[in-house]
């Protein structure tokens, strides 16, 4: 009798186990989704040292690189790169974007910028106010390293300047909808 009820629980109990182990399949689905969203990013590749080479007080000029990143809306997306001198030229008595010496000083640039981007036509930059450097359209897509543009800057050479180094910050801004 002992050995009848062992074997019977016993029994039951591997049948419990084959049942519990039929749960379910053997091939379960997960569904991951995703939302892809307007994104940009901006890289300054390299700062601009302007140099006056030619006649006496030809204009200071020089170029830097930047790369950018982005993707706008499908149906009504855009985008834009904008630059401001956040920190005017240093120290005093030198070139100034806010306060120049003469009317006719300015500090302009001449923006390229590769495919899908569209460059801005020549801007005088501003310590008051973004000035345009690029815009995108909709559906607008950089490739994954990154597109390239440049800044081209000239700045005027006024006699009336003191000698010695100035320098300025220019903040560029990248947004994408």
């Amino acid at each position: 009798m002992y050995s009848t009820i062992k074997k019977a629980s016993l029994g039951l109990f591997f049948a419990g186990a084959i049942a519990f182990a039929q749960v379910g399949t053997t091939a379960p689905t997960a569904t991951v989704s995703v939302t892809v969203a307007a994104e940009a990013a901006l890289v300054i590749n390299s700062n601009v040292t302007l140099t006056s080479v030619g006649t006496n007080f030809a204009d200071y000029t020089g170029n830097n690189t930047f790369t950018y990143f982005i993707r706008t809306g499908a149906a009504s997306g855009t985008g834009s790169i904008v630059a401001k001198v956040t920190s005017d030229f240093s120290p005093a008595g030198g070139p100034s974007v806010a306060s120049p010496v003469t009317a006719s000083d300015t500090l302009k640039y001449t923006a390229t910028v590769a495919a899908p981007g569209t460059a801005a036509a020549q801007q005088t930059i501003s310590t008051a106010s973004t000035t345009s450097v690029a815009s995108f359209g909709s559906d607008a897509h950089s490739v994954k390293a990154g597109n390239s543009g440049s800044t081209a800057w000239v700045l005027s050479n006024d006699p009336l300047y003191q000698t010695g180094s100035y320098t300025a910050t220019v903040t560029y801004t990248i947004s994408a909808s």
